[in-house]
């Protein structure tokens, strides 16, 4: 019998027992209007997308019992294709009361990032008290961070392409905030004495709170993280500012200083494609953009590098880059 091994472990041609979320079910047509089905399963550290036939003997059980968001315990193949890693499913049941004895956990199936989210957290919250000048100010970020502490210790930043895993939010937060500290000091040195300073303060608010809003967008299940009905309908990029809103109600905060961190906050996606209804338009929300689009993009790129099985000195474009990235070995 073959033994039970994380579907992540397994190499090309190999056969085992694993434990796999089914993450994804689609019906689709082909070209010629052949149907078929678009599945997925995937565990902590791997995902397996590949179509299930009409002709095939998978096609009925997967139509009528398959449901995703359910474990399921497999006995296949991984084979490795043009298109990415398949699976060829010899056997397929839900998960079982029992499989806990064969290491079956829930958690098996949800990618985590390698970072303590508590550690995460307490950084930055220390950064928000110790670099933020303004009391006002800072007491705002800080009041927001620890009513949703709980929250965010384990949510994703996205549902797919960047920090997509538990603990993900803190860790693209952290990186970007990290970030933001070190341009406020070289730009507000760089450009000291001019008329338009650069505001240190409202630099580090905003990249603490400026993917504040996915608090209200995703939401967190067996499957990983999913757009709520808010989330689908306005986005998180205006609950944001509503959240920021609603938590400075009352506070004896500068006007101004409210209106630049909102506008950090609805322009940090830039384009209007991306979700933004105002580029940035100070030097604040232009420094906190960038911060945050290297920080995701890297990790794009970085998660790229690790998981594509194409061989050559260059991956394959089928990743969140939407390109090929060079690994080197000419």
């Amino acid at each position: 019998m073959p033994n039970v091994v994380p579907l992540h472990e397994l190499t090309d041609g190999q056969v085992a027992d694993f434990f796999a979320l089914l993450s994804e079910k689609q019906e689709l047509t082909t070209r010629d209007g052949k149907p078929y089905f678009r599945v997925a399963f995937r565990d902590a550290r791997r995902h397996v997308g590949f179509p299930i036939w009409s002709d095939s003997p998978l096609a009925e059980p997967c139509r009528n019992d398959w449901a995703p968001g359910r474990f399921y315990k497999l006995r296949a193949t991984l084979r490795n294709s043009n298109f990415g890693p398949q699976l060829e499913i010899m056997k397929i049941r839900p998960v079982e009361d029992s499989d806990a004895t064969d290491g079956f956990d829930p958690l098996m199936c949800q990618p985590v990032s390698q970072f303590e989210p508590t550690e995460m957290f307490a950084e930055l919250m220390n950064i928000v008290e110790s670099k933020i000048a303004d009391m006002a100010l800072r007491e705002l970020v800080a009041d927001i961070l620890e009513q949703h502490r709980q929250e965010l210790l384990s949510l994703p930043a996205a549902k797919r392409n960047h920090h997509a895993f538990i603990g993900g939010y803190l860790e693209h937060v952290l990186s970007v905030t990290r970030t933001c500290c070190y341009l406020a000091d070289k730009y507000t040195e760089h450009y000291a004495g001019l008329r338009s300073m650069i505001s240190k303060d409202l630099v580090i608010a905003g990249g603490v709170l400026h993917d504040i809003g996915k608090l209200r967008e995703l939401s967190v299940g067996p499957a990983g993280a999913d757009y709520t009905a808010a989330g689908c309908l306005i986005g998180h990029v205006l609950q944001g500012r509503d959240i920021v809103r609603e938590a400075a109600a009352g506070r004896a905060i500068d006007p101004e200083t409210l209106l630049r961190l909102e506008h950090v906050i609805v322009a940090h996606q830039r384009l209007p494609e991306w979700g933004a209804p105002k580029p940035p338009m100070t030097p604040e929300a232009l420094i906190v953009h960038f911060a945050d689009d290297l920080d995701a993009k890297l990790q794009m790129m970085i998660g790229t590098l690790e998981e594509d099985t194409t061989e050559g000195p260059v991956t394959s474009k089928r990743n969140p880059l939407g390109q090929p990235v060079y690994r080197g070995g000419v």
